[in-house]
């Protein structure tokens, strides 16, 4: 492979379009790299596509509903303000991203716009863009898509002693919301309706979430689950708006963890992956929106370096998708005919 992987991208990285083919993003020192599943349900892929974009790092990848894939990431600059967000679209399976556009940082200055987080996004149910960062300031900020296309400003949602790593998601029913680590607990954001603002949900929540740890999950119209690594008990928890957090095990690395929904049995599942702490593929099932009655954890034993992606293919199989020890990607598929969640053991390595 000319340009050989750098890491993982944050967020999802392994997509499924429009017409049912997955597409898997993933950075490279010098720009990006693609492959895309020749038909809906694979065996096959083709790429790697190299899409050359100096620089780059960081590099964070959101969808919506209407299957269009962005691209987000850091670009430093010698001059003010030191770093840019950049943005970069892919419309449909296979097809060429766009050039990078540049979102600025909220600041002028080198010296504060150096100290701004690493950018995360969400994609409502019209397809307006969410981009959330941390500032120098450790509070929030948020720029969106207008209806026009065009970018409305930097906004300061506040926020105090934040961590890295916001974790947004959109719903159905089209809002959106945010949670952020924080050393006073986890801190939330909402819309109270969609197109609206977003406000902070108080009081915050009282519990410590590691840094770029978690994610969050539609588990019913509207409702968002969230998980994250809680640094105390090094386990998995999950919280819904309203709910208490409630630990589901799991013996978790310092990635994040990435999470789908998916019929095991003839049953609604929630299913978690994770790098564990022994640098291997740990996989968690249970009935969606029912962790209290326990999570069901197993170890694939494959190494993995960076954080693993969920997707469901065309024939709706479950697929794990991870960086292999040797650098390469590899991904499988759920076996229909076996019970429970069964992974096919054959890795394909991409």
């Amino acid at each position: 492979m000319g340009h050989p992987l750098s890491g993982t991208a944050r967020g999802r990285w392994l997509t499924r379009g429009k017409d049912g083919r997955l597409t898997l993003h993933a950075p490279s020192d010098d720009g990006l790299l693609r492959w895309t599943e020749r038909r809906p349900g694979g065996p096959e892929w083709t790429g790697p596509d190299f899409f050359p974009a100096e620089h780059l790092t960081d590099l964070v990848i959101a969808q919506g509903a209407d299957g269009i894939v962005h691209l987000l990431a850091r670009r430093p600059r010698a001059d003010d303000p030191g770093v840019e967000i950049v943005h970069a679209i892919q419309y449909q399976s296979g097809r060429p991203v766009t050039e990078w556009r540049s979102l600025g940082n909220p600041y002028r200055t080198a010296e504060n716009g150096r100290k701004a987080g690493v950018p995360t996004a969400a994609v409502d149910t019209q397809g307006t863009v969410f981009v959330f960062l941390r500032n120098a300031g450790r509070g929030l900020q948020l720029r969106r898509e207008q209806k026009d296309g065009k970018w409305g400003r930097w906004e300061d949602l506040r926020g105090s002693r934040l961590g890295d790593g916001p974790v947004p998601a959109a719903t159905s029913d089209g809002h959106v919301e945010v949670a952020v680590p924080s050393e006073q607990g986890v801190r939330l954001w909402a819309q109270d309706a969609p197109d609206g603002a977003l406000s902070a949900v108080e009081p915050p929540l009282e519990c410590g979430a590691l840094a770029g740890s978690g994610t969050a999950l539609e588990t019913a119209p509207g409702r968002l689950t969230y998980y994250w690594t809680d640094p105390e008990s090094a386990s998995v928890v999950a919280h819904r708006r309203g709910g208490p957090v409630v630990p589901i095990g799991g013996s978790p690395g310092d990635g994040a963890l990435a999470a789908l929904r998916a019929r095991v049995d003839g049953q609604d599942c929630t299913v978690l992956a994770q790098r564990g702490a022994d640098g291997t593929l740990l996989l968690g099932v249970c009935a969606t929106e029912a962790e209290r009655h326990g999570m069901w954890w197993s170890d694939t034993g494959v190494a993995c370096t960076g954080d693993p992606a969920l997707a469901l293919d065309a024939l709706d199989r479950v697929v794990v998708a991870i960086r292999g020890a040797d650098g390469a990607p590899r991904l499988t598929r759920q076996d229909p005919d076996g019970p429970g969640l069964t992974l096919s053991p054959d890795w394909r390595r991409l």
